[in-house]
């Protein structure tokens, strides 16, 4: 859906549009929800550093980085998260680092390596791109842990929607001063990828994934976002007309492998304690 809509619009326009709207949309729904936005006294701190790695560094990085890199693929890098969120989640919250998580890791990563496959060696001819790629992945995990570390007393909603706004801030303001002559009206596919993102990506899926966060490790909640590229994979083949190969195949079964490791375990002991 990205891809459709950066097709007829510029690439930094519509991440302005998707934190705008993302914003707007969490809290219209948490004034309807009756839930109040004040931000509690002595909580501004947290939420600002959360925001600037989840929303900030991440828009900015990942988008500068996919024109340096092949266009498909470069996004799995992005979501090599889930392998910096385990490893910091040990210093920064003192998570233990257990043989199923680990294992986990393991398998989602050999499932990322497989769906790189032959653009490795075009990745080691851009190492900008390879680089902020990298910083996306490593930012975005140090914004969950700093939610996990620094927990905002907000409910979810209203925490994404300041999230969106405090951190997309920077975003909005650079865009429309450096790109105000390229707003203009969208069509067809565009439209359809926009609209998709403005209101399933930037509201839904935000919403829930700091609702996962709060409820779960952080280590845990990563690892689900490795069937993000799996799900882009095969998604493009009803989209775009892509065929996947035999590598989009073994990475899907290596990427459900690495959620139920972690999640299954889970869900016994979750099971055991109710009974």
């Amino acid at each position: 859906m990205i891809k459709m809509a950066v097709s007829g619009m510029s690439p930094h326009l519509f991440r302005a549009y998707c934190v705008l709207a993302g914003a707007i949309g969490m809290f219209a729904i948490a004034r309807i929800g009756g839930l109040s936005l004040r931000v509690p006294q002595g909580q501004w701190g947290s939420l600002c550093a959360a925001a600037f790695f989840n929303i900030t560094v991440w828009n900015v990085t990942s988008a500068v980085a996919v024109k340096h890199l092949p266009a498909g693929r470069s996004a799995v890098l992005a979501y090599t998260m889930p392998l910096w969120t385990v490893l910091l989640s040990w210093p920064i919250l003192g998570e233990k680092l257990t043989r199923r998580r680990l294992l986990g890791v393991a398998f989602g990563m050999a499932g990322m390596l497989l769906l790189l496959g032959e653009h490795m060696v075009a990745l080691r001819g851009a190492p900008l791109g390879t680089l902020l790629i990298l910083c996306a992945a490593v930012s975005w995990a140090l914004g969950t842990l700093m939610l996990k570390r620094y927990p905002v007393a907000l409910p979810p909603t209203v925490l994404t929607g300041w999230q969106m706004l405090v951190g997309g801030a920077p975003i909005v303001i650079a865009t429309f001063w450096f790109e105000y002559d390229q707003i203009a009206p969208v069509y067809g596919a565009t439209l359809v990828g926009l609209l998709y993102n403005l209101i399933v990506a930037a509201i839904l899926c935000h919403w829930a994934w700091f609702k996962i966060v709060a409820a779960t490790p952080a280590s845990v909640a990563s690892l689900g976002t490795l069937m993000i590229p799996v799900v882009g994979v095969f998604s493009s083949m009803l989209l775009l007309g892509e065929q996947p190969t035999w590598q989009e195949y073994a990475a899907l079964l290596l990427v459900v492998a690495a959620v139920a490791t972690v999640l299954v375990p889970m869900r016994r002991a979750s099971a055991a304690k109710q009974t």
